[in-house]
């Protein structure tokens, strides 16, 4: 299939004009895997209408690197923002997503949060595109994290395969209008989809499209941000029973039980401190209620 540039517009989309795409790409001290993440998407068989990498922040050649592809592929802006240097997990990510929101039009389709990390294949956004368009019910779609282990590439198996992870999130527009944009916070890649439910969107995961994931997910968490997963069950309004089986269960697919006992502190600081819920009342009885039916379904 031809490329479509975003020089010539969606006229020329091979799905009818429907499908343009913009990309917003967080990224900090990436120099190591950002050409190799923009490379895969300036080859993809149907091309993105703009590309927005932020450079948080970095100390490297981060900035270097895309605007070399910026001077080639005039849908590739550079961004620079200005941040602390300590790294939490979601909210740093999320507070440069929206600063990457400021340089976009709503003229787009879809909108997807990249991680810089990562190796597309060539189809990825062709076969994105085709799932929203079969549907238009669906909010969501998503590939697959693959990470290597010993000279192969295995499944970045974190998270049930119902789930599109954080580093490769795409959204219908009226979907991600809905949900309120994304949150500043570790949990923000739970959320969106929850809401996503609750606003009756569906959710897509294509287990044919493998995604390079070149820096394993939490490689550089800390102490202090292995507690704000259990402060993220918090937000979520899931309670301590639900919050206790979910940390249980995402500590054993670590591979590090004791990150249970992490996550439980996060939750009871949390709770403590009366930190704030992402969502209504409402929105916190929904999750409970699916997440109870989801345990059962996996029980029984």
């Amino acid at each position: 299939m031809n490329k479509t540039n975003s020089t010539q517009g969606t006229s020329n989309s091979p799905f009818g004009g429907w499908g343009a795409y913009y990309i917003i790409i967080p990224a900090y001290n990436e120099e190591a895997f950002m050409a190799l993440t923009l490379q895969s998407l300036v080859e993809q068989t149907v091309l993105p209408s703009k590309i927005v990498v932020v450079n948080d922040n970095s100390t490297d050649k981060t900035a270097e690197i895309v605007l070399a592809f910026a001077e080639k592929h005039p849908f590739i802006t550079l961004v620079n923002k200005k941040s602390d240097a300590i790294h939490l997990p979601g909210s740093k990510v999320i507070q440069a997503f929206h600063e990457g929101e400021k340089h976009i039009d709503d003229q787009y389709d879809i909108i997807v949060k990249v991680d810089a990390d990562l190796i597309f294949p060539n189809n990825y956004f062709e076969t994105i595109i085709k799932h929203f368009q079969s549907n238009a019910t669906i909010g969501m779609a998503g590939g697959f994290c693959y990470v290597e282990k010993n000279g192969d590439w295995v499944l970045e198996n974190l998270t049930d395969k119902d789930h599109i992870r954080g580093a490769l999130k795409a959204y219908r527009k009226e979907a991600y209008q809905q949900i309120g944009g994304l949150k500043p916070a570790m949990g923000w890649d739970t959320v969106d989809e929850l809401l996503c439910k609750f606003y009756n969107w569906k959710i897509v995961t294509d287990e044919s499209l493998h995604v390079k994931h070149l820096k394993p997910t939490g490689a550089s968490y800390n102490k202090a941000a292995r507690y704000k997963q259990g402060e993220a069950f918090y937000s979520l309004g899931y309670g301590f029973i639900i919050t206790a089986i979910s940390s249980l269960k995402l500590a054993m697919r670590k591979g590090k039980p004791l990150l249970f006992i992490d996550y439980l502190m996060g939750f009871w600081k949390a709770k403590a401190a009366k930190k704030p819920i992402f969502v209504t009342a409402e929105q916190a009885q929904y999750f409970r209620n699916y997440r109870w039916k989801k345990m059962k379904e996996k029980l029984f």
